[in-house]
């Protein structure tokens, strides 16, 4: 393949600033409020193993990154009823990034009130907001080396 014919790799951080454009970005702050009105869902992204050693935002849903697209779509066998497009779903993962990439997805797949927590789960712990741990009840175990 000659240099003219390769086709152009986008950056993924580049794509991140791109969505997070097109979609409400919240503050931890933002989204305890909204949370504590019971006006949005927050569904959090993260591998498993991420949320079982940090914890996570008390209430959340856990929707794995790479079942988004299925869980949400009607015609999915594995759709889950929780989705449906006049609900409002903030989206977080550890940093801002996946959950930027995910928002845009759900926008794009028709639910229309889709925003992200812009620092991710670390900022909102940073920020001193409550989290929840799932070590008692989670079902994965870490070995021990």
């Amino acid at each position: 393949m000659t240099e003219s014919n390769k086709p152009e790799i986008r950056s993924a951080w580049g794509m991140v600033a791109e969505a997070k454009t097109r979609i409400d970005n919240l503050s931890p702050e933002e989204l305890h409020a909204e949370l504590e009105a019971g006006t949005a869902i927050a569904i959090d992204i993260r591998d498993y193993r991420e949320i079982f050693t940090k914890g996570k935002i008390p209430g959340s849903v856990h929707t794995p990154r790479g079942m988004l697209e299925f869980w949400i779509d009607p015609a999915s066998e594995y759709y889950r009823d929780l989705f449906t497009p006049d609900k409002r779903y903030i989206i977080y993962c550890a940093g801002g990034g996946r959950s930027a990439l995910a928002a845009i997805v759900m926008k794009d797949m028709g639910y229309p009130n889709v925003g992200q927590l812009e620092p991710g789960f670390g900022g909102w712990d940073a920020a001193g907001l409550e989290t929840e741990s799932i070590q008692e009840t989670g079902k994965w175990v870490p070995r021990k080396s």
